[in-house]
Order: structure tokens, then sequence, then C-alpha cells
């Protein structure tokens, strides 16, 4: 080989990276940084459930009586079953208040029942209260009867709904978006019921 011949393929060799043998490299790639993920509420303990039941008479803003819920414990949580009547066709949030006054306009109910201080709503990944519920599909007359279970409420105990200001159970206007705090964008408080302990 001439010396010519040599630098040319030594100049070709270190423009094109002459493979000389064994495998390809594999090329690597430097992770992406990412943020921490928000830290999500620790899961809530099964309650054991009691032989206390409860009720609430729901009236609207004019007294009228407008629904009864019944409460009993079990081991996946709150039975909450019930009916409401006469309030129109639509969506309306359903949520366990904090406090057992029914004033109308049923700010005297407080908040919702909240006892782990989480942000509002299933859709919210700090969520949800431990009284928010699914929003009730009423129809345009009638009665519509609701079932739901709510876990880690109980009746009695630490977070229990009869305690020394007991609770309500408050129905809203509109629907509740799941997310947005303190009620889901819900409206108004246009019915509720002390929930009381039954004899």
């Amino acid at each position: 080989m001439t010396r010519s011949r040599f630098f040319s393929l030594l100049i070709a060799c270190g423009a094109l990276a002459c493979y000389t043998g064994g495998p390809y490299p594999t090329p690597t790639r430097t992770p992406t940084p990412t943020s921490p993920p928000s830290a999500a509420p620790p899961p809530r303990a099964a309650v054991a459930p009691s032989a206390t039941t409860a009720t609430a008479v729901i009236h609207d803003a004019t007294g009228r009586r407008v629904g009864a819920v019944a409460f009993s414990e079990t081991y996946a949580g709150l039975l909450i079953r019930g009916s409401v009547s006469d309030l129109g066709l639509g969506a309306h949030g359903i949520h366990l208040h904090a406090v057992g006054k029914c004033e109308a306009p049923f700010a005297s109910a407080g908040g919702h029942f909240n006892p782990e201080k989480r942000a509002h709503g299933f859709n919210s990944q700090h969520g949800p209260h431990l009284g928010d519920m699914p929003n009730i599909f009423t129809p345009a007359a009638g009665k519509l009867e609701f079932e739901f279970v709510v876990p880690g409420v109980s009746l009695k105990g630490p977070f229990g709904l009869l305690d020394a200001d007991g609770a309500a159970i408050v129905v809203h206007a509109t629907a509740d978006d799941y997310l947005t705090d303190p009620a889901g964008n819900s409206g108004a408080r246009i019915a509720c019921g002390v929930i009381t302990a039954a004899p």
C-alpha cells in the first residue's frame, strides 16, 4: 500500500467512523428529569359496622317535605338509601354536611363532612371529601329513589356523623363537577335534612 493510499484510508475512517468489528454500540438516552408526583392521600381504613341506624327528613327552602333518607353501617361503608320528589328535571349534587342544622337557605349545615381535610371531588387526586356522593338525576315529576355506599363514614366513632354538632344531607341546585372546591360548582342548597339517630 502506498503512503498516499494509507493516508486516504486513514482520513476516510476518521470521517466515517469506520466499524472495526464487534456489535454496534447501543445508543443511550439521557432520561428527562421529571418532577416528583404529588403525594396521594392514604387509603381509608374499613370501619366495623355497628347496630346504630339513622334517618333524615329532607325539606326544601319553603319547609315542604321533599324526601327521606335512612342510614346504616356496613363493612363497605355507610349505606344510604333515600328518595326525593318534586325537585324538577335534572342533575343535582348531594352531599353529607358537617353540621346538623337545616335553616334555609341551609348555610347552617356548614361545609361538607370532611374530617380528613381532603380536597373536594372524585376527580381530585387529593380528594374526595368523606361527605362527597355521586349526583342524583331527578325526573320532571314524581319520586327518585337512590342508594349509595360511602366508604370510610360511620354514624358513630372518629368519622361518625352523629357527633356533638351532628350532620346533615344537602341537595344542590345543579350537578357536582366532582373536582372544584369546595362543592363542585353544584349551585345553591335547595333541600336539607338533619341526620338523627333512629330510636
